[in-house]
């Protein structure tokens, strides 16, 4: 990526140099027209052989058609340099935008990593869907092995006093897309749009290989954000994976420290002397 980066901006500062060069040319070829014509306005005022004025001005006119010519080949290529430049302008634009993404993702990754409690990690991974993806209203749902349903362990933005259901497997957008494996998205909602749980505008699946664990709904995006862009699908795309690992890891963490805990309660009630009465 660093390489792309480099690339075009050694690509953007050889079309400046060139193009400053044929704006030098082309002003020299004004001046050139300019003094072309003066000579032959001389000519026609000026006493002589009729005949070498006569090859005077022919010589001239065709120097002023063959002048004109190149200052036009110069104008089109001058455009054609321009509109390169601003194509390699807004691909150098787009790639600054992917490079900062890429590195906030890979930010967010070593914090998801960085610890195993549980509730840290959901409030890590609710802090990288709001500032990285943009969501404003959204919820995180993982699935529940005993009931193979879908419920919400996380949420930013709802009505207050809202009921989550829980969602079984195939059941629905939600459902299906925890049956599948597959993301789901749809194009952003009108502003009279109303969150209907149901149907997210964007359901992204929390998978470990195959295995669905939970998934991300997005409901409403923040205010300056239209839609989604191609980068964002790409951070979907790692931010599950990330996410679904963090999540699963931290929750078997969690379990295992209850058990531990217990276990030793019940060692240490067989190991503590019963006191004397």
């Amino acid at each position: 990526m660093a390489e792309d980066h480099n690339d075009l901006f050694k690509k953007s500062q050889e079309f400046l140099q060139m193009l400053s060069k044929q704006k030098d040319f082309i002003h020299d070829l004004l001046r050139e027209n300019e003094r072309l014509r003066y000579q032959v306005a001389s000519l026609q005022t000026s006493s002589g052989d009729q005949t070498q004025l006569a090859m005077e001005l022919e010589h001239l006119r065709r120097r002023l058609e063959q002048t004109e010519r190149e200052k036009k080949e110069l104008r089109e290529a001058y455009q054609r340099v321009e509109d390169e430049n601003k194509d390699f302008a807004q691909r150098y634009v787009e790639i600054e935008d992917q490079n900062n993404n890429l590195a906030n993702l890979y930010v967010a990754s070593y914090q998801l990593h960085s610890t195993l409690d549980f509730q840290e990690v959901v409030h890590i991974v609710m802090e990288i869907i709001i500032n990285l993806i943009g969501a404003e209203v959204f919820s995180v749902m993982l699935l529940d092995e005993k009931t193979n349903e879908l419920g919400v362990i996380a949420h930013e933005g709802y009505d207050d006093g809202i009921t989550f259901p829980a969602i079984r497997i195939a059941e629905g957008v939600i459902g299906e897309v925890s049956k599948t494996g597959e993301p789901y998205y749809i194009n952003q909602a009108s502003e009279d749009y109303r969150v209907d749980f149901l149907h997210p505008i964007a359901c992204i699946p929390l998978k470990i290989k195959e295995n669905v664990i939970g998934v991300i709904n997005i409901h409403k995006l923040l205010v300056q954000k239209d839609a989604f862009t191609a980068v964002d699908y790409e951070l979907f795309s790692l931010l599950a994976a990330h996410a679904a690992t963090a999540i699963f890891s931290s929750k078997l963490y969690s379990q295992s420290e209850r058990k531990l805990t217990t276990i030793q309660g019940f060692l240490d009630l067989l190991t503590t002397p019963a006191s004397k009465g």
